[in-house]
This record gives structure tokens, sequence and C-alpha cells, in this order.
């Protein structure tokens, strides 16, 4: 990546190649070495590899395994080991050097946040078995302990014994130069993928131009709210959730002005509650026992509500819109924190500029229930405060019957973002955690090209897109566009959605540049 670069800006220096020719001549994946943990060439060519994985997450990490979240630092440098990782492990995984699961695809709960992070990740890497109970990872008659090293490579998807030194990376004044160049010629935004303040400022230092996604159950999961949260999931009453949300608000409104403060002046797409609400209740009975204490309830009623809470298929569940139209009060909370942060950041001077995205939507009116109740919403604070801001309501386009009705849709939302990771897993029909186990033999015998989870299918999944793209502007012309699946990152995916009339595409923070190369490469070939 680094000789790449500093190739290319010396045969432009030198006369050799024109400005274009350079960003043209340029691979945007190989920015991705410049951006992370390398491994020492000379260490690897004594490594062992002991199993493949999915390269989740670019990087190379070495450190210690532990196999749960809240022993992340246990050691100075740690590897976590999961079967899979929930977001109850979003401590651990923050605090560890790289993370390894067992299960899982490019867009496993583990490779989008790792990617996030800009932290190494290995996913899917189904000849690992670990065992919690006795605290270790088996691969096929070799045993690995607690605190053994263990070395991942998350540009490669390898997995190797021991400790392998790794290589911080430098960014050159070359580097700046290339993304200058960039925005010479790129006609379509880059945003970004960004939960907190930190992500939201790393983003912008890589010439992030908005926010695409922020996901709001992520905050949740840190320890001040987490037991708000439950409360509100055990409560039997309106009145009783409304009473946890109350203690929500202040914590929502202060993340939320976190987020706007970092990203001032430019749009963030903030989208409501996602997740099916067991993902925030407690399955350890330690924890129930815990929670019931905390609630002066039975163990057993808290068992009850959490076997009640269980799915046959979450992803296809009780989530999403889902949960605001059958709890109201969820999407008023959440409404009135947005709001309420943007007016406070107004009154110190800084603009925010919210844009309210309803994820998850099948029907107009499933859209149009969670608008009323956001605009009415956003009323009462504009009328308390005697004051307002602009703001934005719209909608993911991840259920491919949106897409069909993308018209209608349209009537009423200010703009649509692209959910491609749940609208590539609907329209092929494949669990993008379980995938994992055939794609391998698909590419092998040739019925797959690539992972559809990584690069966008055009053919198929593309028509989607486009067709709810084209359908969103017979009704609104103006209708601003864009992606937020991890293919706003891939650039082929890029290019895609270029040719296809994006406002811009939303990535993880770290593959900002490389989008950014890809926007302007597209656009070059377009003119050319």
């Amino acid at each position: 990546g680094a000789a790449m670069v500093k190739i290319a800006m010396d045969l432009l220096k030198e006369g050799a190649m024109d400005e274009k020719e350079t960003l043209l001549r340029m691979e945007p994946n190989k920015l991705d070495e410049l951006l992370h943990p390398i491994f020492d060439p000379k260490a690897l060519k004594k490594v062992h590899v002991i199993a493949q994985g999915l390269p989740a997450s670019p990087g190379a990490a070495t450190g210690k395994l532990v196999f749960f979240a809240d022993e992340a630092d246990k050691y100075k440098y740690t590897i976590l080991a999961r079967i899979e990782t929930s977001p109850e492990d979003l401590e651990g995984m923050n605090i560890a050097k790289g993370i390894l699961t067992a299960r899982g695809g490019m867009t496993s709960h583990a490779a989008v946040v790792a990617r996030g992070m800009g932290k190494c990740c290995v996913s899917g890497a189904g000849a690992l078995k670990i065992d919690y109970k006795n605290r270790i990872l088996r691969v096929d008659d070799k045993v690995y302990h607690e605190g053994d090293w263990i070395s991942l490579n998350g540009s490669t998807g390898n997995i190797i014994e021991g400790k392998v030194a790794t290589i911080e990376p430098e960014l050159s004044g070359e580097f700046g130069e290339i993304m200058e160049l960039t925005n010479k010629y790129t006609k379509m935004q880059v945003r970004t993928n960004a939960d907190s303040p930190k992500d939201a400022i790393a983003a912008r230092k890589f010439g992030a131009q908005g926010i695409g996604l922020t996901r709001t159950e992520h905050m949740f999961f840190e320890v001040d709210r987490i037991k708000a949260m439950r409360e509100m999931i055990l409560a039997d009453t309106v009145n009783g959730r409304k009473r946890a949300l109350k203690q929500l608000l202040p914590m929502q409104r202060e993340d939320f002005e976190g987020i706007f403060e970092a990203m001032q002046g430019l749009p963030v797409t903030v989208r409501l509650l996602d997740p099916p609400l067991h993902e925030f209740v407690p399955h350890q009975l330690s924890l129930q026992k815990e929670l019931a204490e905390e609630m002066h309830i039975s163990v057993g009623a808290v068992k009850s509500k959490i076997a009640d809470l269980a799915e046959f298929n979450p992803m296809l569940g009780h989530r999403g819109c889902r949960l605001g139209n059958t709890y109201p009060e969820i999407t008023e909370m959440q409404a009135r924190a947005i709001i309420e942060a943007a007016l406070n950041l107004k009154a110190k001077g800084i603009e925010a500029k919210p844009e309210i995205m309803v994820p998850l939507i099948g029907t107009s009116d499933e859209f149009i229930l969670q608008e009323n109740i956001i605009r009415q919403t956003a009323e009462k604070v504009f009328e308390e405060r005697n004051d307002s801001i602009e703001y934005l309501v719209g909608t993911m386009i991840e259920i491919p019957r949106a897409a069909l009705m993308a018209d209608k849709i349209a009537e009423r939302a200010d703009f649509f973002s692209f959910g491609t990771n749940d609208l590539t897993q609907m329209a092929f029909g494949y669990s993008r955690d379980d995938a994992g186990k055939f794609l391998p033999i698909y590419f092998e015998k040739g019925i797959l090209k690539a992972d559809p989870f990584e690069v966008l299918d055009q053919e198929g999944v593309g028509q989607l897109v486009e067709m709810g793209t084209e359908r969103g502007r017979n009704t609104k012309p103006d209708l601003k566009v864009g992606i937020c699946g991890e293919h706003g990152g891939e650039p082929s995916s890029v290019e895609f959605c270029y040719k296809t009339g994006m406002n811009y595409v939303s990535c993880s923070p770290f593959r900002v540049p490389i989008a950014r190369l890809a926007c302007a490469q597209a656009a070059i070939k377009d003119n050319a």
C-alpha cells in the first residue's frame, strides 16, 4: 500500500502520469495497509498457520487468548475468542487487540463492529472448537489454553500460533495528497457509519462528509444504561416502560449531542432501535438473579419474560419499525432525544443536521405510523423550547418489498438509505451468520464468484437497488439516496452506487479513504 502511493505520486510529480491516470492506477483496497497494523514481513516467514477464517476486518493483531469479553483486560495484549459475539461484548471487543469467532460471516456482529473500531477480526473459523467451561480452543488435536499467545491476520483470515511482531501504520504526506486529489474529481459523497463521537472524529479526519448510519442500539449496552433498558423490556405496562425510558432519555440525548458536535455542520443519519429486544436481556443465570433483585421481582418472572421474547427467526421477527409501532413510546423517547440534542447544540452556536431513519419497513403504512410519532414529538419539543431546527425523516430500504413499493414510500419519506446487508440476506435467502458453512464450496464450484455480503450482487440485489431508487425518484425527483450497508466501502459496489445516481455511500470509518478513492475513480471513468 505505502509503495503503491509513493510510486504513483513520484510518477505524477515527474510528469509521467496526469492526475486522473494516477488515481485510476491505484487499488483502493491497498490503502487498508496504510491504516492498520501489519505483521513484520521477516517474522511472517517462520509462522505456523493453525486455521483459516474469513478476513472480516483488516490488520494484524497478536495477544493472549481470552474467552470472555469482561476479561479482555486480563492481560496487556489480548485476543478475544468467541463462538460468536453479541452487543453485550462491545466493551471487551474495544479492549482486545483482535477478535476471533468460530461462527459468522463478513457482516456478522463481530465483523461489522470490528470494522467500525478499525480492529483486526477473523470470523467464521469453522475449524475452531471453543470450550467456554474449560477455557480452551481446540483445532484438530491441538489445544490452546487461556493465556496462550495467538496472532490474527484480518486481511487474509489466517490464524497463527504464538506471538508475531507487528508494525504500526504510518500515514505519509503523500497519502494526504492522494486524498486531496480524490476531492478534485469525486461527485458522490462519502459518509461514515459511526456510533460514538470517537468513531465520528476518526472518520471526519479521514474525510467523511457526514454520518450515514448511527446505530442507537450500541449505546444501550453501556453499564449505566443496560439496567434501564432491561427494566423497560421487562415492564408489563406502558407506564412501566415510560418510567424506564425516562431514565434513558438524558443518556440518549447526551450520546446524540456528542455525535452531532463531532460532525457539526454535517448531516447525521440516526437509525431508530433495530434489533429484537431479546438481545438486551441477560441469558446467564447469575445475571438474571441480579436483575430480579434490582427490580424486586422473582427470578421466575425474569426467566418467563426472557422466554416470551425468544423467537425462531429473530432476523425476521419483532424488530425494527415493528418495535416502534407496537411500543410507540420507544420511538417517542428516541425522537425527543435527537431533537433536544440538536436544539441544545443550536443554543451553543453549533449546527446539527439530524436525519431520523426508520428501519425495516415493508409497507408505506409502517413508515407513516413511525413518521407521525416522530413529527408529533418534534413539534411538542419545539413548542416547549420555543425554538426549532431543520430535520429529515427517511427510511432504510432493506426488505425487497420496500424496494418494490418505493414510489409509495417516497410520498412521505425525505430520504432512502439502502441497507444492503439485510437486503442481500433476504434477496438470496442466505443467513449472513450461517452462509460461511457453504459459501466456500459455492466459490469452488463456480456457483458464486464472490461473497455477496462483501461485494454487492449487482445482477440481482442491484436490480432492487436500481428499482427502489428509480421508483422513489419518480415520485420525488430530489429524493436523497444513499447506501449504509458494508458494501459502501467496497470499490466495485461504490462504482455501482455512483452509476445508480446515489448521493452518497456510507462505510465504517477506516474504509472512508477506500470509498473516497473508489468514488473519484468512478467519476473519472464515467467522464472518460
